[in-house]
């Protein structure tokens, strides 16, 4: 599939997709990730979502630790509308693939525009608690 955005959706209640990163025990943590720079990725993501107008929050532990670092990309109001779920993706550990979640977002994430192939690698099953809890 192309990585090109699907045609946008517009409509009121638009509001952003929202990054939620991770940075619990072992996702940002250099120390148990070693040649990665947490600070620099959540630099890199807040920069690009104060040029492109998606939102950045940080959280504790999402719980898949063996696949630190990770990134839960939750779909705009209109990528909702066109049924756009939340998306897990794990290994973010490099600036490239940081970037690649940038452009997504900046794209308007799930339900709005495809991801890059390469960022589809990286997706990843919520824990099950996490599923529970998004259907309620």
């Amino acid at each position: 599939m192309p990585s090109t955005p699907r045609t946008p959706l517009t409509g009121s209640g638009s509001g952003p997709c929202t990054l939620v990163v991770c940075r619990g025990c072992c996702c940002g943590n250099a120390r148990k990730q070693p040649g990665t720079d947490p600070a620099w990725q959540l630099e890199l993501l807040r920069a690009g979502a104060a040029e492109h107008g998606f939102q950045v929050r940080t959280t504790d532990c999402l719980g898949p630790c063996d696949q630190a670092n990770v990134i839960v990309v939750r779909p705009s109001a209109a990528g909702r509308r066109a049924g756009g779920r939340a998306v897990w993706i794990g290994f973010v550990m490099d600036d490239d693939s940081t970037e690649e979640v940038v452009r997504w977002a900046a794209a308007g994430g799930p339900g709005v525009a495809e991801p890059p192939l390469t960022l589809e690698m990286q997706f990843i099953r919520p824990p099950r608690d996490a599923r529970v809890r998004s259907r309620r």
